[in-house]
């Protein structure tokens, strides 16, 4: 049906261009000759913008891509668009590129615009690359594209969160084969967020999930990569609280436009809040880093992109073979494509860490034709995505129980692993054996086609490795790397901000059983200390060598002459749920050394003690 009304008004369209050429409204200097009709399309959202290919007048002329969108107020991505380019000139001007993407967006009616970008809208967008399909590297440039993805998200997340830029879900967050993440459709910003019933689906802070954290950090563990994703967006916010008064009052002067979520002072207190003018650039690193924590573990965005996709799913129905159907899954596949199944059982499951511990199931796959079994990983969270849209898919047919996702009291999480295993094996086994319709269909196919994340077995190969080892000797307990501090002092008081830890080396005390990572965390004395009464502590970091902690130790009522004489001492520590704490390596500093009139930061390096 839409596809019909598409075609004919494409055929109106080009019907005008047999007499006439048309200047873009965008670019008055791009001249369009005609439509290419079979590049034309829509996106299957709500407002159904189309996608129009125009041949290009000059014969040495790119072709122009332009969306065009009705039934929303456009001036206010107009405005979004204006503000987050500001941001990026007052970035560039201080020094930090942060390869923001820009594009025009003008309104050339009532609830109607063109929207442009040079092109860059036929990239797909995240939907297209998320879950670890998303990780694929693009050689022969992916170093580039990965830090091209960690400075542009690093600008969007700053973005998104001052202008409070809402309903942010993978059909609207885009990125690009450079890797340059960018975010369209501005039609809820200033906490006027989209609903769920009387649920707010934007309760994050801003769109930050573990899939992009893998790509930042490379793989499944926190690296270096991550602490500077944190500084740079740490960076990026205060160079625009700086500017606190110009983004106020030009979004002041526009209060009085009409716009429905831009009417008065009430609209503009979530930005005064959250740009905290008041704080100092330390207190606001501290913020920003509790946001991003805040984001990456956040339920809400799961479940606002998992919301998005069943709209979607009802709005078109099954997507064509080159549109993603699952959230993991960069296309769709098929039967035909793969090759029959002949069965598919829970193999086992391991522990992960991203960043939190989590299990994920090792499938294996039998297909016709094939000698050898397919082992894949996927999560509990992407077996319940394939139910659920099984569920839309085929709303009349008898489909397997699913195991019952709710978890309650103090259960160990590798029982609960355990539990699901058998209770997924059964699912399965209840699923490859239901109707041919449900079995083969291609949400079936496309679950079971190997990602990117199953040719990075971490060590599988068809049965699980015994953990690792480390003997215990007295040097083993020797740890390299260093500290990141920001030291500074005034009113009185002296405030140590622990930013980062890098490198630290897993030791025969600080692994536990399973060959894990440690779990560091930070100790301060000011000395001398006979009492302890100086003792500060930062909260544990789990699973790390590559903590990242940007929390304030705050030392109040000393003056600069009692500093003066004083050490600070600082320990870094392993927590251990059933021993003692390790001692992980240490720093002390004489603050007679520090101009305290300044703050500086800087890395130290950790000092090892030997293993006894």
């Amino acid at each position: 049906m839409l596809q019909a009304v598409l075609q004919e008004g494409l055929e109106r369209v080009q019907s005008f261009f047999q007499k006439h050429s048309c200047r873009l409204p965008l670019s008055p200097s791009l001249v369009a000759k005609e439509l290419n009709v079979k590049a034309c399309s829509f996106f299957n959202s709500n407002a159904v913008p189309l996608k129009i290919a125009l041949i290009n007048a000059d014969p040495l002329g790119e072709e122009i891509n332009v969306m065009f969108k009705v039934g929303e107020d456009l001036r206010q991505d107009m405005l979004a668009l204006q503000m987050i380019r500001i941001m990026d000139r007052i970035w560039l001007q201080e020094g930090l590129d942060l390869r923001i993407v820009n594009f025009k967006c003008i309104s050339t009616g009532k609830d109607r615009a063109h929207i442009s970008s040079g092109g860059i809208l036929v990239d797909p967008p995240i939907a297209a690359r998320s879950g670890l399909a998303f990780r694929i590297p693009l050689p022969p440039t992916a170093g580039m594209a990965s830090e091209n993805f960690t400075y542009s998200c690093a600008g969007c997340c700053v973005a998104t969160y001052v202008l409070d830029i809402c309903d942010r879900h993978n059909d609207n967050i885009m990125l690009r084969s450079t890797g340059h993440m960018f975010h369209i459709d501005f039609g809820k910003f200033l906490g006027h967020a989209q609903m769920f019933g009387t649920f707010k689906r934007d309760r994050a802070p801003f769109v930050l999930t573990s899939d992009m954290a893998y790509v930042i950090n490379g793989g499944e563990r926190p690296t270096s990569r991550f602490q500077l994703f944190v500084d740079l967006c740490s960076q990026a916010y205060n160079m625009i609280r700086k500017h606190s008064g110009l983004f106020l009052n030009l979004l002041s002067l526009m209060t009085s436009s009409g716009l429905p979520e831009l009417t008065g002072a009430q609209d503009l207190k979530y930005v005064y809040e959250a740009l905290q003018p008041q704080v100092t650039d330390a207190e606001a690193t501290v913020s920003f880093t509790r946001l991003i924590e805040s984001s990456l573990g956040s339920v809400a965005t799961k479940f606002n992109f998992f919301i998005h996709n069943l709209a979607q799913l009802r709005f078109s129905g099954l997507p064509s073979n080159d549109e993603p159907i699952l959230s993991f899954s960069p296309k769709t596949y098929t039967l035909k494509q793969d090759g029959r199944i002949r069965d598919a059982s829970i193999f086992t499951f391991q522990k992960r860490y991203n960043p939190d511990k989590h299990y994920t199931y090792v499938v294996r796959v039998l297909r016709e034709g094939q000698g050898e079994a397919q082992f894949m990983f996927r999560t509990f969270d992407e077996f319940q995505e394939l139910h659920n849209k099984l569920i839309i898919l085929f709303p009349l047919w008898k489909l397997p129980g699913f195991p019952n996702k709710m978890v309650l009291g103090r259960t160990h999480i590798k029982d609960v692993a355990a539990k699901r295993k058998v209770e997924l094996n059964s699912y399965l086994h209840s699923l490859m054996r239901s109707s041919s319709e449900v079995a083969q269909c291609d949400l079936v196919y496309t679950f079971f086609h190997p990602v990117a994340r199953d040719d990075k077995t971490e060590g599988f190969e068809g049965m699980p490795k015994p953990p690792e080892t480390m003997p215990l000797s007295p040097t083993s307990g020797r740890v390299e790397g260093e500290v990141k501090l920001s030291i500074s002092y005034r009113n009185s008081t002296l405030f140590i901000m622990v930013m980062h830890i890098k490198d630290l080396v897993r030791t025969g005390s600080a692994v536990s059983d399973d060959g894990a990572d440690p779990n560091p965390y930070v100790k301060s004395y000011l000395l001398p200390d006979p009492h302890k009464t100086s003792k500060r502590k930062t909260k544990i970091s789990r699973k790390t060598r590559n903590p990242t902690f940007n929390e304030m130790l705050v030392y109040s009522g000393y003056s600069k002459e009692t500093l003066q004489q004083r050490e600070l001492q600082l320990s870094v520590l392993s927590a251990e749920s059933l021993r003692e704490n390790c001692y992980l390596g240490g720093v002390t500093l004489g603050l007679q050394d520090f101009d305290l009139s300044k703050e500086t930061v800087r890395w130290y390096k950790l000092t090892a003690v030997p293993y006894f």
